[in-house]
């Protein structure tokens, strides 16, 4: 499950900042119909991907392979994402690093 929601959070916080950043109409920054639309576009976006990657990831749960395949294609690749469980040896190179 925690591959569910590493490649939940890379899709989602890129579309989250963009839609921040297309706010900026309320703090007195010009905002025209093209952002707005921009804006639920993202926000559309960023459903579809939260519904189909759930989806995959339950149907791998449940072990429903015909389910995790026809949403890994609406996805655009057939396989969920595998991260690799190296980030413990990062970590400590990058807090090696910095404390130097």
């Amino acid at each position: 499950m925690p591959n569910l929601f590493v490649s939940t959070m890379r899709t989602l916080v890129p579309l989250i900042v963009a839609l921040v950043l297309s706010g900026f109409g309320r703090l007195g920054i010009p905002v025209d119909s093209d952002t707005a639309a921009s804006a639920v576009a993202l926000g559309l976006a960023g459903a579809y991907y939260v519904v189909f990657r759930g989806l995959e990831a339950l149907a791998g749960h449940l072990s429903w392979r015909p389910l995790q395949l026809a949403a890994g294609i609406f996805l655009g690749w057939a396989r969920p994402p595998a991260y690799e469980e190296r980030d413990a040896d990062v970590l400590a190179a990058l807090k090696r690093a910095g404390g130097r």
